[in-house]
Parts: C-alpha cells; structure tokens; sequence
C-alpha cells in the first residue's frame, strides 16, 4: 500500500522538491506527498506543491490565540490527509507536547546542525563563532524535547577558511537534500523505527553519510 506524507513547511521549500522528486523516482519507495501545509500564508514551498500537482494549504499561526489552538487546527489538517508520516521540511514552529505524542514515530524534522551540537536557530553562525572543524545536518525523530528526538542519519560539511553563513549554508543545504530522502526511505520501508530507547534498526547500514564524507575528524586543511 502506497505511503502518504504529509509535509510541513515555512519557507522555501528546496527539502519539500528533494523528497518530491525521491518519491517520483521511487528512492522513497511506494510513497507520495498526500499535502503540503504551511504557517506562512507567503511561503514559496506553497507555489512548488502547486505546480507539482500536490495539495497545499495555508495555516496561518497568527490566527491562533494559543499554540495549542494551532496545533489543533493543524494535527485535524493533517488527520484529514490520512498521513502515514509528517514531514517538518524547514517548518519554524516549536510544537506542543500533545501533538508530538500523537504522531510519535511518526514524525521526522531534518536540522541544520550535527546534533546534539546546536539545536534551535541561528546554528550556522553559532558554528563559525565556536570556530568548529565540521558542521552538517541531522535528521531525527520528533520528540517532545528541542531538536533532541533520536538521530537516524547525519551528514557532516567541513568549514573552510573564509567561509561565512550564506557559503556554509548553502553546502549544508546541499547535504539535507541527500540525507533525507534516504532518512524517509528507510522509514517508509520499516528499516528503522522509533522506539523508547531510541531508533531501532531492522539492518543498520554499514556506513552513514557523515562517515562517507568525514572520514576522519582532523580539521580540513587548507589547499
């Protein structure tokens, strides 16, 4: 039976198209976007859902008094779609525990940092202000805790002399769009699972993309 994912999204969008094309070439296998849904009534993720054919709905937060008013709204949005799994693909809302503890294991967030090092905001510039060797990107279960659910893959960029946020950013970038494609393979496939004590594996790979683009941890050296 064909998996459907419903994914969340606040900005761009560039994560949403990744998986959208992994599911049409069927790296994501037996899977389809069921709906797109977005807190930004201006997101430019909605008009890629649009012209992909995928539904796309606007939840504008800001017509919520409380968050939980929202993430009613938005857990009855998604329930509409009969989601299998729920995507956060750049979705900049901190969600409540009740609505984590309804989609628990089923819900996944990619961040751009190599967790536990820098959850929530601004991790680019924190990295290059701590004069860190390696930053990357973690895809993870959503947990009631701040980025902090367990990691299924990473993938680590090296920092290069001269580089600033935009240039930093953009190869982490670049890394989110391999890693999670592969991270929502394994899940729809039963590969890996969530459980209490963490992510459980059916067949743990031999390697993770962290490991085949760091082999090693010394610092990066200049050319």
């Amino acid at each position: 039976m064909t998996k459907k994912l419903v994914v969340l999204v606040s900005g761009q969008g560039s994560n949403l198209e990744a998986i959208r094309a992994a599911c049409d070439t069927g790296q994501i296998p037996d899977t389809r976007i069921a709906a797109v849904i977005s807190n930004r009534p201006t997101a430019p993720a909605l008009g890629r859902a649009i012209e992909a054919g995928i539904p796309a709905v606007t939840l504008d937060h800001r017509a919520h008094a409380r968050r939980a008013d929202f993430d009613m709204a938005l857990q009855k949005q998604i329930d509409h779609y009969a989601a299998d799994f729920v995507v956060l693909a750049g979705f900049m809302r901190q969600l409540t525990p009740a609505f984590v503890q309804h989609y628990a294991g089923r819900i996944l967030n990619i961040h751009p940092s190599l967790l536990p090092a820098f959850p929530g905001l601004h991790t680019h510039a924190r990295a290059l202000a701590q004069g860190v060797f390696w930053h990357g990107a973690s895809v993870h279960f959503v947990t009631e805790g701040l980025d902090g659910g367990p990691i299924i893959i990473q993938a680590a960029v090296a920092v290069l002399p001269g580089d600033d946020e935009k240039s930093l950013a953009a190869r982490v970038l670049a890394a989110e769009h391999r890693i999670y494609p592969q991270a929502l393979a394994w899940l729809v496939s039963g590969r890996v699972r969530y459980t209490a004590e963490g992510t459980h594996w059916r067949e743990k790979p031999q390697t993770n993309v962290r490991e085949a683009i760091a082999p090693s941890l010394e610092p990066p050296r200049e050319p």
